[in-house]
């Protein structure tokens, strides 16, 4: 037998993802997962992805990756800023945004699945940032140097701040680049009115540089105890708070022991200083953006130390001020209107910050000490400045959008009044005039339970947030104006915008929302990705999902409209390897336990070293005809939960519609299913508690090779030949014995092949160890490629076949899936709201798939994996181009079956779909991972 080439062994692995985390460099963080196809050209598989993308406008801001926005081409276009070169902070959110929703509804791609072990969320809480008020001393005291320091900040008002926003806001959308070379007039600018000089030359040869005014920005954004850190999760989510929200009828609790301040004035300092950051931020992207834009006149001038220290000075508080700069200057506009001067005694944020520090500190004396109570003016600006939103029609548009994906109820007759109000919002919000006060004061919604408690936090990779709703609330205002951070914010906000803006349902749902949980609302659930329940309940046949929300028809019996807490647990294991003991720092483990050659020498393989792996492969046959229903969806409510009540006579005063008294008791969820088969001549029942936070993760797509044969020994598992000549292999496909399948798996790897019904029949205390230590199905033996010892290999794998013996389930669209398109993109494909009677009509040619090589070839053959499938009919070119943007909607019972029974387990599955992804790349993806379930579905 000889060995392969090197030649015959790209053929091979043509269309095989591999799978990679590698660092980004200095100050990156946790390397970066990715999955690429180095052995292909072909853009339709080096484009394959296993998550969807982004459907419109309005939700960009959910990632700080560079991405692409995929429109639904018979959506209206939104108006939205023009793409510009512009700087990349090289900082971004974790997980990715972009992977966490997989291909298969409720599931994530590998990216975030590495990545949500080194989470946002797991970082400490920020020192001394507890309260959206007034701050600790230690705060106060570093803002105090700061602002009496000759070489920091000038003492600027509230007015002067704005003044300069909005002019930095007119360069920014200016369609002239002449000022960008202007660095003289630049550095007047910002060191006559922001900032003090330098005390000392950074740059002789050209002293009003660009990089100088850099330097300077930078070196007081990273100043630390003076400003907000957003790259912690509780801050990004406050954003909006601080700048629209009311204190008590704004509240939100994460878990974070940030209090809300003892009122609007309280607030009012930590507004002063955040517009006051968000100016920094703001002067130094424009220079950034500057040498971006103009490098072919600015670059020559820059010195590799500037960008040395720039790259050294930048931490990662300060690239988020950047992202946080962006943002603003992409979304917000700043209006200036005459307004009467307020009474002399209405002082600004600024005087009334500087009575409350105490200036006569001893170590304060000397040269630059200043009496700061010397720079107050009498009376504030004659001028009312507002902040809002430049793109209020795009955000309403996309929260139309989501109402539509996620089906909800009578939006078909009320879009117009949702769109109002949500519209109504779009108005500007004075920032340098106190606020209206509401009515009477109440007690907290979250009771006791709303100031954290001293001590270290328990750390969580997602936070269980909840928050007050009412109309007109911060959180829609927030939504509405665009001007949201990267992560999971975006999510809360867009359910809490949809609900604030539908009288009907924040009536029937009441206004204490667990936004990471689930609700019932007019016969339907909602739950969000953040619960295990929404990641099972998503599988279904009818189920929606869109940015990070799952609707579906599956409601519990015997409870009404409602928010439900459910209450899941997290997996020891898997906390066990958070931070720095995340398997994502182990990057040669992740490569080596997850390449295309296993443990194997390259320039001594054999074409028996690799086998064709397949899920039916026991010895015992399944019984057939295997049916599997819901029974039902069952919550109990838990004896120790407590809920949390408003008192009765004081919700008149504080919303304008009549609301539930809000109550968050907690629930233990389960669902029931029912399962016969043609051996059984009874139904049994299976009831699984969803008491896990697992996870879910789609198969990465892969696209096997068109020239490829494989010759298999009818005594062994191996591969006897593998024939990789230049041949069309659609001229006898019929007749000979060669086959077309997924990607060989290499025998350093193993695995376990159990059948569905044969794991349900297990006792309830089998584990995963019981169920792979058995003899594998296919049994390692010596080769001489093997280099490898036993400790070093990968944990076998448990594969659950979900495909053999079972009743057929055809999704409505009723097509072909193809393993070379991603179907990234769900637009058309969404059950639309019809009544039951209606059905699509699946002998349509639009709702057909295309085969795989027609994508990649042209040729028309369908790669086959055992047992053979029936071809698609042949597509017209208008069909083809029509599909290849769209998500299939799988769904069925079966599929939130093996999910609840994981849910139980605590264990983490891959989702392989057959057509999609062969078994061995999702076996090689396990081994990137760390997992060891592999569940297959058709």
């Amino acid at each position: 037998m000889t060995t392969l080439t090197e030649n015959e062994l790209d053929k091979l692995f043509s269309g095989a993802p591999q799978f990679f985390a590698r660092s980004q460099g200095y100050g990156s963080g946790a390397p970066h997962p990715s999955v690429a196809f180095p052995l292909n050209e072909e853009l339709t598989i080096r484009d394959l992805t296993d998550h969807t993308q982004i459907e419109h406008d309005a939700w960009g801001c959910v990632t700080a990756i560079p991405r692409l926005i995929q429109r639904d081409p018979q959506s209206a276009v939104s108006p939205t800023s023009k793409a510009r070169p512009h700087f990349n902070s090289r900082c971004r959110e974790r997980p990715s945004m972009l992977s966490m929703q997989g291909l298969e509804k409720g599931t994530m791609g590998y990216q975030a699945a590495l990545e949500l072990s080194v989470a946002d969320s797991l970082q400490e809480e920020q020192y001394g940032f507890d309260s959206l008020g007034s701050k600790s001393t230690v705060i106060v005291e570093q803002r105090q140097r700061l602002i009496t320091s000759r070489d920091a900040l000038r003492h600027m008002e509230d007015a002067t701040i704005m003044e300069q926003l909005m002019m930095v806001e007119t360069r920014y959308h200016s369609g002239s680049a002449s000022w960008r070379t202007e660095s003289r007039d630049m550095y007047n600018e910002l060191f006559q009115k922001v900032l003090y000089p330098p005390t000392k030359v950074i740059d002789s040869s050209d002293p009003h540089s660009l990089a100088v005014q850099i330097h300077a920005l930078v070196k007081v954004l990273a100043i630390p105890n003076a400003w907000i850190d957003f790259s912690r999760v509780e801050w990004r989510m406050r954003l909006g708070q601080v700048l629209w929200g009311f204190p008590l009828d704004d509240e939100i609790f994460d878990g974070s022991s940030i209090n809300e301040g003892a009122d609007d004035h309280d607030r009012g300092e930590e507004r002063y200083w955040l517009l006051l950051q968000i100016l920094l931020a703001c002067e130094l992207l424009i220079r950034l953006d500057a040498i971006t834009e103009g490098e072919d006149l600015i670059t020559t001038r820059l010195k590799s130390s500037d960008i040395h220290k720039f790259e050294k000075e930048a931490n990662v508080s300060v690239r988020w001020s950047l992202i946080l700069a962006r943002s603003w200057l992409e979304n917000i506009a700043v209006c200036k209107s005459s307004a009467p001067s307020e009474p002399s005694g209405r002082r600004s944020w600024l005087a009334t910050l500087t009575d409350k520090m105490s200036l006569k500190h001893e170590h304060m004396h000397g040269a630059h000490y200043i009496d700061h109570t010397q720079h107050r003016r009498s009376t504030t600006s004659d001028d009312k400045y507002t902040i809002k939103g430049r793109y209020p029609e795009r955000q309403v548009a996309g929260l139309l959008q989501f109402a539509q994906k996620l089906r909800w109820p009578g939006l078909d007759l009320s879009p117009a009044k949702v769109y109002e109000n949500a519209m109504a919002l779009s108005g500007g919000s004075p920032v340098n005039t106190p606020s209206p006060t509401r009515g009477a004061q109440r007690s907290s919604y979250f009771g006791s339970h709303r100031t954290g408690s001293p001590g270290r936090k328990q750390l969580v990779r997602r936070r269980k947030v909840k928050a007050a709703l009412h109309t007109s609330g911060w959180l829609s205002k927030s939504y509405v104006s665009g001007f949201i951070l990267p992560g999971e914010t975006l999510a809360h906000f867009l359910m809490s915008t949809l609900l604030e803006n539908d009288k009907d349902a924040l009536s029937a749902v009441g206004p204490m929302a667990d936004l990471c949980s689930g609700f019932v609302y007019n016969g339907k659930s909602f739950w969000s990705t953040s619960c295990v329940v929404g990641r099972v309940l998503a599988a279904g046949r009818g189920a929606a999902e869109c940015m990070g929300w799952v609707s579906s028809d599956v409601i519990p019996h015997e409870l009404g409209d409602g928010w439900i807490n459910a209450v899941v647990e997290d997996i020891r294991d898997d906390m066990a390897k958070t931070g720095k003991k995340a398997r994502i720092w182990g990057k040669a483990s992740v490569e080596r336990e997850s390449k295309i050659l296993g443990d194997a020498d390259p320039s001594d393989l054999l074409p028996a070293d690799f086998i064709i792996p397949h899920e039916a492969a026991y010895p015992d046959r399944p019984p057939s005809n295997i049916r599997i229903g819901l029974k039902s969806l069952n919550v109990h409510s838990r004896p120790d939960s407590v809920g949390t009540v408003l008192p009765t006579d004081k919700r008149s005063s504080t919303f304008s519609l009549p609301i539930k008294v809000p109550t968050t008791p907690e629930y233990s969820v389960s669902v029931t299913f029912t399962m016969c088969h043609d051996a059984s001549k009874q139904e049994m029942d299976y009831n699984f508690p969803l008491v896990k936070d697992v996870y879910f993760v789609t198969a990465h797509p892969c696209a096997a090779s068109n020239y490829v044969k494989y010759l298999k020994s009818p005594s062994s598992p191996t591969i006897r030949q593998i024939d990789v000549g230049e041949h069309n292999l659609t001229d006898n496909l019929s007749t000979s014995s060669a086959q077309i399948t997924g990607h060989p798996l290499h025998r350093y790897y193993t695995y376990t092949a159990i059948h569905l019904t044969d794991l349900l029949s297990r006792p309830e205390s089998t584990t995963l160890e019981d169920l792979t230590k058995d003899t594998p199905t296919h049994q390692r033996s010596a080769s001489t490629s093997s280099h490898t010892s036993s400790a070093n290999r990968p944990q076998r794998v448990l594969v659950i076949d979900c495909i053999t013996g079972f009743a057929p389930t055809r999704s409505p669209e009723g097509f072909s899936l193809s393993r070379m398109s991603s179907l990234s993109s769900s637009f058309a494909l969404e059950p639309q709201m019809t009544t039951p009677t209606q059905s699509p009509n699946v002998s349509s040619p639009a709702l057909e798939r295309r085969s795989s090589t027609a994508l990649s070839s042209g040729r028309k053959v369908e790669r086959i994996d055992p047992p053979p499938p029936q071809p698609p009919p042949l597509l017209t070119a208008e069909s083809k181009t029509h599909l290849g943007t769209r998500r299939r909607q799988f769904g069925s019972d079966l599929e939130m079956l093996v999910r609840a029974f994981c849910a139980g387990k605590g264990w983490n599955a891959i989702i392989s779909r057959n057509k999609r992804s062969c078994l061995a790349c999702a076996i090689r993806e396990a081994g990137a991972l760390g997992w060891r379930v592999v569940i297959r579905v058709d």
